[in-house]
């Protein structure tokens, strides 16, 4: 690995100065703070990287040698440091992001220079999602995927209201537990006050489908089996007034107001009258401002352990697990995080929380039904809270007690159910022995082979093992089978488009679900498939997941498949991991290798070893620098001219990739620099110009690259791989930004001809295995790394693995799926 020619640090053919970036006020343990006051949803996926770093003078090869640095990888313990019992002052606070956008696990796009919690990572109908509904007749992509997750709640709410059970899903659960859940399910209802407590309003329960799956839109075939879903209907006036002159009297700002009548709905006003820590549920606002509203409305009424706060708390903290990607938290690390919150009795506040149904409680490890006498006289609630029922016999296993929203308990409930279904409902005995026979390689004959007995087959491998579900998807076409592959991006799909040899045969998961591609839906609603292959299974979240395996008829075949080093999803859960670990359908490892000197260096990196590569074509270069300014001027050159001149490929199809949106050399001193040498322009169009890079968040979890076109009254115009889109204007500051520079999660799923990946000297806190795993490779034919961390980036590839996400998919697919449906084979 060598220097590109003509590279010499110092040189003056860019901008060398680097675009100040704002300070980053301390957030408490749930993560920074955003950087400015504009809320936005360009949440860091790591610690942020900031100015700082030395390195040589010269480019040098990556060391082989691994460095023996004894740092440990941060625990991932849930912190809260904030007293509640000392004032805060509301009424000075401003509109800030969402907390825990520093989050490795979290990414999320939005406007440059703001963050905000479009990076809830949820997946689910959340207000800003919602919003980005044109006034175009037809769905947008992003309502459709909102309507598709509303729908599967509501299938999943009818099949419980049908059952005896107080379950509708999971068997895990019972006694006390159940009757919580039960209870909760309950305030969902409307049969309890209390309904979508945190985060979100109630809106008017939708009537039941009459079938299980929804029907298909009449006279429209090539659409989905999507109800119409008007755009988000804008605050009332008076909904509007009436929250501001609450938040007046709390001593907050009025430019809440439309936050929170967004979150709360149109009863915002009563709601934060009643429990001013409703406040919590609009984005960006902390626990010691939502303190103060409260002191400022209830005056000696409220304290540190009322029942409102505690209940927002533990709402909170879930939420901000949530961001971290797990869709529970450990009911201990819970309360030790309340006690931090001075919360003077962290039991009975989780307790409380269940009760009033903000978060479920669930048992792992043992039995999970708590005893009934004990639950008769009040004290077994609070044992079920606690790792260990202290009066359990001796020889019992111990319980493990979690807390998790509902939302994220029914999508991976429903989700588990799904694919035990696809896998007890599959034909076991087709034979495909001879279409295995013409397959292309002995893994593409392998893949092939498995997937003919088994409804749910996982598949593993790197870039080049994409080639075996492209081989199988062409072996099931010809057996006359409806199969179809879906890629995580439009990047994806063209690649996959590519393999087949068949536009008709790839599809993004986006538009498979919104109808927009894919072969439509059948009179059942379900999808009009017989195979479908998820390319880029890691990028999965559980709700998206639920969503998907949902709408795939009886009998259908399921491939995950995906390269289980990279990181894992924006929004919650780890599904590939998780059906990968319970080991409860065949699993297929692909033995292709990625080739040439990139692939030689990211195979070494996905078993914790930092190569040195021959590059005899310079494929891949190290350009050393000492600090984020000279990182910020030598990235610009490098993508301005040096890789267009010595491998023809033009900084249009070359991608940066950094570790955070802040600090000064993140995405957004990368992309203000970069605009100013490529595309210079006044940003007239809400800070954009035609031809500017940008990327495109439709909804929570999605990156979409595109470049501005145009603007008018209609909103901005974007083309996005070749695919027109039109973001109103009331959309563009949330969920559109410049796009040169890009974090690792947004890039995930998608490669360039070219990637310069930038490692400023305060970037090494937020590099781990998977993150260097990642981000190199991006670049198909050329690779350049911006060095600024010295040995950090050997020891994070050797001693920093993924962060762990506390899920319950695995032991739901453990309970639901035999081992002997799995079988290992590679």
């Amino acid at each position: 690995m060598t220097a590109l020619p003509g590279e010499t640090p110092g040189t003056d053919d860019a901008p060398a100065e680097d675009a100040p970036a704002a300070p980053a006020p301390g957030g408490g343990a749930d993560g920074p703070s955003p950087d400015g006051p504009t809320a936005g949803p360009d949440a860091a996926e790591a610690p942020e990287a900031a100015a700082g770093g030395a390195a040589g003078a010269d480019a040098v090869d990556v060391v082989a040698e691994v460095a023996s640095a004894s740092s440990e990888e941060p625990p991932e313990a849930v912190e809260e440091s904030a007293k509640t019992e000392k004032p805060s002052e509301a009424a000075n606070s401003s509109v800030a992001s969402a907390d825990g956008s520093a989050a490795e696990e979290t990414s999320e796009t939005s406007a440059d220079g703001s963050e905000s919690a479009e990076a809830s990572a949820d997946g689910s109908e959340t207000a800003e999602g919602s919003a980005d509904a044109a006034p175009a007749a037809e769905l947008s992509e992003a309502q459709a995927e909102l309507a598709a997750q509303r729908e599967l709640r509501e299938r999943i709410e009818k099949r419980k209201a049908e059952k005896a059970a107080p379950i509708s899903a999971g068997g895990g659960l019972s006694g006390t537990a159940a009757d919580l859940l039960a209870a909760v399910r309950a305030v969902e209802s409307g049969e309890k006050a209390g309904t979508a407590f945190f985060a979100r309003a109630a809106p008017a329960p939708a009537p039941a489908p009459a079938s299980p799956r929804p029907a298909p839109a009449a006279a429209q075939p090539p659409r989905p089996a999507v109800p119409e879903v008007p755009a988000q209907q804008a605050a009332s006036p008076e909904a509007l007034e009436a929250v501001r002159a609450v938040l007046a009297q709390g001593g907050a700002p009025e430019a809440l107001a439309r936050p929170a009548v967004d979150a709360l709905g149109e009863q915002a006003a009563e709601l934060l009258r009643s429990d001013p820590w409703h406040l919590l549920a609009v984005s960006g606002v902390r626990p010691e401002q939502a303190d103060g509203f409260a002191r400022a409305l209830l005056g000696s009424e409220c304290g540190p352990d009322d029942g409102r706060r505690t209940a927002a708390l533990v709402g909170r903290l879930l939420e901000q697990a949530a961001l971290r990607g797990h869709t529970a938290l450990d009911a201990a690390a819970v309360r030790t995080a309340l006690a931090g919150h001075a919360v003077r009795d962290p039991d009975a506040a989780v307790l409380n929380a269940v009760e009033e149904g903000v978060a479920l409680l669930f048992g792992e490890g043992g039995d999970a039904e708590p005893d009934k006498t004990d639950a008769e006289d009040g004290e077994q609630d609070e044992d079920g809270v606690r790792e260990a029922d202290p009066t359990a016999d001796a020889d019992a296993a111990p319980v493990r007690m979690f807390l998790g929203l509902d939302r994220y308990a029914l999508a991976e409930e429903s989700l588990a159910d799904g694919l035990a279904r696809l896998v007890n409902t599959c034909e076991k005995t087709a034979d495909w022995t001879e279409a295995a026979a013409g397959a292309p390689s002995p893994s593409a004959a392998e893949l092939i082979r498995t997937v003919a007995s088994a409804g749910l087959v996982v598949h593993s491998g790197g870039e080049a093992a994409r080639a075996e579900p492209a081989a199988l998807i062409a072996a099931a076409r010809g057996l006359g089978l409806r199969a179809v592959g879906a890629a995580h991006s439009e990047d994806g799909r063209r690649r996959l488009a590519a393999a087949t040899g068949d536009p008709a045969t790839a599809v993004t998961l986006a538009g498979l679900l919104s109808g927009a591609q894919g072969p439509g839906r059948d009179e059942d609603g379900a999808l009009a498939l017989d195979l479908l292959i998820v390319l880029d299974a890691p990028q999965l979240d559980v709700e998206g997941a639920a969503v998907l395996v949902e709408a795939l008829a009886d009998g259908a075949r399921l491939v995950l498949s995906g390269d289980p080093g990279v990181l894992g999803s924006a929004g919650a859960g780890r599904v590939f991991a998780d059906v990968l670990a319970a080991r409860a359908c065949p699993q297929v490892v692909s033995r292709t290798p990625d080739p040439g000197p990139i692939g030689e260096l990211i195979s070494g990196i996905g078993i914790g070893e930092l190569n040195q590569v021959d590059a005899p074509g310079k494929e891949v270069v190290i350009v050393p620098v000492r600090d984020a300014g000279e990182a910020v001027h030598r990235t610009v050159q490098l993508v301005a001219d040096s890789v267009p001149r010595a491998f023809s490929i033009p900084a249009e199809e070359t991608q940066v990739i950094t570790v955070g949106h802040g600090g000064a050399a993140g995405t957004r001193a990368l992309n203000e620099a970069l605009k100013q040498r490529l595309n210079p322009g006044p940003g007239r169009f809400g800070g954009f110009d035609p031809g500017d890079r940008v990327v495109h968040v439709p909804a929570p979890g999605r990156a979409v690259p595109g470049v501005v076109r145009s603007a008018d009254g209609e909103g901005l115009h974007l083309d996005c791989g070749g695919v027109p889109v039109v973001v109103p204007q009331e959309r563009v500051e949330s969920s559109v930004r410049h796009g040169w520079a890009l974090s690792a999660h947004q890039a995930a799923g998608m490669r360039w001809p070219a990637a310069v990946v930038v490692l400023p000297g305060d970037a090494a806190q937020g590099l781990s295995r998977p993150w260097v795993y990642t981000a190199f490779g991006r670049g198909e034919r050329h690779l350049s790394v911006v060095h600024g961390v010295d040995r950090a980036l050997p020891h994070a590839v050797a001693e920093v693995p993924a962060q762990e996400r506390t899920t319950r998919l695995r032991p739901l697919l453990e309970a639901l799926l035999t081992p002997d449906a799995a079988s290992s084979t590679g």
